[in-house]
């Protein structure tokens, strides 16, 4: 079996409302309404979705628990200034990495979760 790609990653969150916001206004994800729901937002982030599920009780040793990499299409830099803007606090400042396209640079930051998003530029791409 050969895998093309993820399709979708799902993460529960304490407060939909505050999470749809932070995905939706801070990385101008689009929600996807006809796959969301009550207790469940769906994002795209370019070809891949990202599903916010409301924790339920059964869920929620699972809040932030998530870590993953979004590839951004702007200069770190500019990347920085907007974070800024939005008063997002950084975990890490950006620094080179290697991702699975080879060299990068990264910086961490946290969804209102604590959740670990690496936003990351590749260089020479």
């Amino acid at each position: 079996m050969r895998m093309r790609r993820l399709d979708d990653i799902t993460i529960f969150v304490r407060d939909l409302e505050k999470s749809r916001l932070f995905y939706h206004e801070l990385f101008d994800m689009p929600i996807i309404d006809d796959q969301s729901a009550a207790d469940l937002v769906t994002v795209r982030c370019g070809h891949q979705l990202i599903r916010l599920r409301a924790a339920d009780e059964a869920h929620q040793s699972m809040i932030g628990k998530a870590a993953f990499s979004m590839v951004a299409r702007d200069s770190m830099h500019d990347i920085v200034h907007h974070f800024i803007s939005y008063e997002v606090d950084v975990k890490e400042q950006p620094h080179q990495a290697n991702g699975a396209e080879g060299a990068m640079e990264e910086i961490k930051i946290a969804d209102p979760d604590n959740n670990t998003i690496n936003v990351v530029v590749y260089q020479n791409k």
